[in-house]
C-alpha cells in the first residue's frame, strides 16, 4: 500500500499557491484531504477541482488566528474522517520594509499570523497526531534561518518556528510525533510585487521583487510539494530547497560577520528562473 494511501492530511491555507499544490500532491498520493483557508469562496473552488479529480476532500473555511474556529476545524476533522495524519501549518504572510520603520502594529499582526496561528493549530491537533504518530508540517523560509534587508516584520516572523519545530522534536518526538520545518526560497508562481502593510519608500527597486532581491533560482511549488512529502515519509527534520542554501546558514552560525557579508552580496538581483 503507498505511504500516504487513506491517511488524513489537513492543510492549512490551501485555496491557493504553495498549499494548493502540497494538498493535490497529498491526494495524488493516496491520501484524505482536509482543506482550510479564510477566504470560503476560493476555497470552495479548489476542494470542488481535487473533488473532480476524484480526490476525497472536505473543505472548512477558517480564520486561523481564531482560536474557536481553530477548534471547530480540528473537531469537524475528527468528526468526517475519525483521525488525523498530517497538520500542514502553511497560511502565512510576507512583508516588506525597513524594520526602523515597521509599526509596531504590523509587527504584531505579523507575529499572530506567522507564528501564533502556527502554535495555536498545532496544539489544537496534538491529541490526533500523537495517537496517529503523525506529522506535523511547518512551511517556514529560508528566513527562518537567515534574515535579508528589506523583509520588514517577516524574518522576524518566520525564526521562531525552527525554535518552535525543534522544541517540538525534542519534547514529543518520543512518543512517535514527527516535526518538520520546511525552508524554501522564493516560489514561481507569486506574482506579488507589492505586500500588505509594506512601506517601500526608499528602498531600491529590488526589494519589492521575490526573496527581497536574492540571486537564487525560483522554486517550483511542485518540486517543493514532492520534496515534503518524501521528508515526512523518511521523518526528517528539516527541509532546505535550494539545499546549497545550508551552506550559508553554516557559515553565519559559524561567523555572524562573513554571514551578514555574503547575505548582503546576495541580494538585490533578479531571481532565476524556476528549478
Amino acid at each position: 500500500m503507498p505511504h500516504w494511501q487513506e491517511k488524513i492530511v489537513l492543510v492549512t491555507g490551501a485555496s491557493r499557491g504553495l498549499g494548493r499544490v502540497i494538498a493535490e500532491t497529498f491526494a495524488e498520493s493516496g491520501a484524505k484531504l482536509v482543506l482550510a483557508a479564510r477566504g470560503e469562496e476560493a476555497l470552495n473552488r479548489a476542494a470542488a477541482e481535487l473533488r473532480e479529480a476524484g480526490h476525497e476532500v472536505l473543505a472548512v473555511p477558517t480564520d486561523v488566528t481564531d482560536t474557536d474556529q481553530v477548534t471547530a476545524l480540528i473537531e469537524r476533522t475528527i468528526e468526517h474522517f475519525g483521525g488525523l495524519d498530517v497538520l500542514v501549518n502553511n497560511v502565512g504572510r510576507s512583508a516588506r520594509g525597513e524594520l526602523a520603520r515597521t509599526p509596531l502594529a504590523e509587527v504584531r499582526e505579523m507575529f499572530e499570523l506567522n507564528v501564533i496561528s502556527v502554535i495555536g493549530c498545532t496544539q489544537a491537533a496534538l491529541p490526533h497526531l500523537l495517537k496517529s504518530r503523525g506529522h506535523v508540517v511547518n512551511i517556514g523560509s529560508l528566513a527562518s534561518r537567515v534574515a535579508p534587508r528589506y523583509l520588514g516584520a517577516y524574518a522576524l516572523s518566520k525564526f521562531p518556528l525552527a525554535a518552535y519545530s525543534q522544541q517540538l522534536r525534542l519534547e514529543l518526538g518520543s512518543q512517535g510525533l514527527h516535526v518538520l520545518l520546511v525552508c524554501p526560497g522564493p516560489i514561481a508562481g507569486d506574482d506579488r510585487t507589492r505586500y500588505a502593510g509594506e512601506n517601500l519608500d526608499g528602498l531600491p527597486e529590488s526589494a519589492a521583487k521575490p526573496g527581497g532581491g536574492a540571486k537564487i533560482s525560483l522554486l517550483r511549488p511542485e518540486k517543493v510539494a514532492r520534496e515534503i512529502l518524501t521528508a515526512c515519509e523518511k521523518r526528517r527534520p528539516e527541509l532546505v530547497l535550494p539545499r546549497k542554501a545550508r551552506i550559508l546558514f553554516a557559515l553565519s552560525a559559524i561567523s555572524p560577520r562573513l554571514g551578514d557579508w555574503l547575505l548582503g552580496r546576495s541580494m538585490s538581483s533578479e531571481p532565476k528562473n524556476p528549478e
